[in-house]
């Protein structure tokens, strides 16, 4: 498959700006990395890694009419927060334009971005390597975040979720920059606050 990451991540090229394409490359080789680690498939985490924001390049008009016209399921939160239909609609192209019927792939996009509750160890690859890769702009605790993602992926996604949100409470209806929570986002930091709880994790 290593081969058809390098035609598909050619193809993403014209189709991606030149700093989402960076971050693109930073993902990819970050998932890969995780993967490694981990003993996952390098391939399988290169090509999620490849396609995670193959939707990106659309506005959030554009991403909620592109889902309706795919007949998308949407909720009436996707609906008013477009951006977050990028990864329902990427998961969607993966299939449909690039090919992939590897369907933890595909879910791996889908979650790259709200994660969820019990991810499979690919899609927490994905999900932290998007956080974490060498592009990010600095934030506070990412490096003890890039860390962690190499010795307990579960804590890496509750850090991760627990920044993000930026609370502790279970009734919190925005993020950090005053954005709607995907209800996928919450139950998220629950189950994995849960697993940091009962590890006792000193962060």
């Amino acid at each position: 498959m290593l081969e058809n990451v390098e035609k598909v991540q050619e193809r993403l090229k014209s189709k991606l700006t030149p700093k989402r394409y960076i971050h693109t490359t930073g993902v990819r080789y970050t998932a890969a990395a995780l993967a490694m680690r981990y003993g996952l498939s390098v391939e399988d985490a290169s090509m999620a890694g490849v396609l995670h924001d193959c939707a990106k390049c659309f506005s959030d008009d554009e991403l909620v009419r592109k889902c309706l016209k795919n007949n998308l399921e949407c909720t009436e939160l996707e609906l008013r927060n477009g951006f977050l239909l990028h990864a329902k609609l990427g998961a969607y192209y993966a299939k449909k334009k690039y090919g992939i019927e590897n369907e933890e792939i595909i879910s791996a996009i889908r979650y790259h971005t709200t994660g969820k509750a019990g991810m499979t160890p690919l899609e927490a690859v994905v999900f932290t390597a998007d956080y974490i890769e060498p592009g990010r702009k600095p934030l506070p605790h990412l490096e003890a975040v890039r860390r962690m993602a190499f010795v307990d992926i579960d804590e890496a996604v509750y850090q991760i979720l627990d920044r993000t949100l930026g609370y502790l409470g279970d009734k919190a209806k925005t993020d950090n920059n005053g954005r709607e929570i995907d209800i996928h986002t919450v139950e998220a930091f629950k189950y994995y606050r849960q697993i940091h709880v009962e590890k006792d994790i000193k962060f």
